[in-house]
């Protein structure tokens, strides 16, 4: 008997034991846990730590809390413009509604994976079909990657995903092409600069030309002012000689100054005579200082 209630024991304490870790209930701070009760969702433990569960009555599923990254494969794509393009892209997610998720993709990231492929493939090839390939070209660090995730909007929500970003790793045009439209570009970006340095001549000429106007306009305004000191500087001789040959004294001694200045005039090179008939003014003068 004593045996039989010592092995009866041992058989309660495992018992109690498996009770105990059946219905503890572990989760990670990377996942969502779902206690499930005959196949649905009774609760959604979300923060990490240890709960409890009915045990063998409820079991536990998990689902992925972090965020994820998705390389979506590489595919074609066509441009407004009737261009083709290769686009190589990832996705940025995570699971926003675990209960969702579970019941719409059975709590598989494969699934997820195959939904969130087929909706930015249909957001990209939708925004990338409205635009012309230099456009895509220009824009396809910023303003492409925003346009496409806000196409996708909340197109995912009713599969509990929420999509963070998207990013275009590469968008490429086939080998086949690429260098026909490399050479295309150089030659228009050949053609803007030609336009550039025509501006720019353009504008130095016009430059050049105001400056000699101005030049010519202020050499005139110069010119005229010069004559104008020089017609007043005349005015004032005229008027001193005036002055002079009104005083009777003044004058005979002008004249006779005047007279010497003429005689040493004609003194040139090494003649030191001045012959002068007494008729010439000049004699007269001298005689008339006698």
């Amino acid at each position: 008997m004593k045996k039989l209630g010592k092995g009866l024991g041992i058989v309660l304490a495992v018992a109690a034991v498996v009770v105990v870790f059946s219905s503890m209930v572990v989760t990670y701070p990377d996942e969502y846990k779902l206690v499930k009760q005959f196949g649905e969702i009774v609760k959604v433990i979300e923060e990490p730590g240890v709960s409890f569960k009915i045990p063998f009555v409820q079991d536990t599923a998990s689902v992925p809390k972090q965020l994820q990254l998705y390389d979506i494969p590489k595919s074609d794509v066509i441009t407004k413009d009737k261009k083709s393009m290769i686009a190589d892209a990832f996705v940025l997610w995570k699971v926003s509604d675990p209960v969702l998720f579970t019941r719409h993709l059975n709590g598989q990231v494969a699934q997820a994976q195959s939904r969130i492929s087929a909706t930015v493939f249909s957001s990209m090839k939708s925004v990338i079909s409205n635009m012309d390939q230099a456009e895509i070209i220009e824009n396809r660090d910023g303003k492409l990657a925003l346009d496409i995730s806000g196409n996708i909007g909340n197109s995912l929500d009713s599969y509990g995903i929420e999509v963070i970003a998207v990013e275009t790793k590469s968008l490429d045009m086939p080998d086949d092409n690429k260098q026909a439209v490399y050479e295309r570009m150089i030659s228009e970006r050949n053609n803007i600069a030609a336009s550039y340095t025509a501006e720019g001549k353009s504008s130095a000429q016009k430059i050049i030309n105001d400056t000699s106007k101005e030049v010519s306009v202020m050499k005139s305004e110069a010119a005229a002012e010069a004559e104008k000191i020089k017609a007043e500087g005349e005015a004032m001789y005229m008027q001193i000689l005036s002055q002079a040959y009104n005083d009777e004294g003044k004058a005979d001694f002008y004249e006779f100054v005047r007279s010497l200045d003429a005689a040493r005039a004609s003194l040139t090179g090494g003649n030191n005579t001045l012959i002068l008939d007494k008729s010439s003014p000049l004699a007269q003068v001298f005689y008339g200082y006698e």
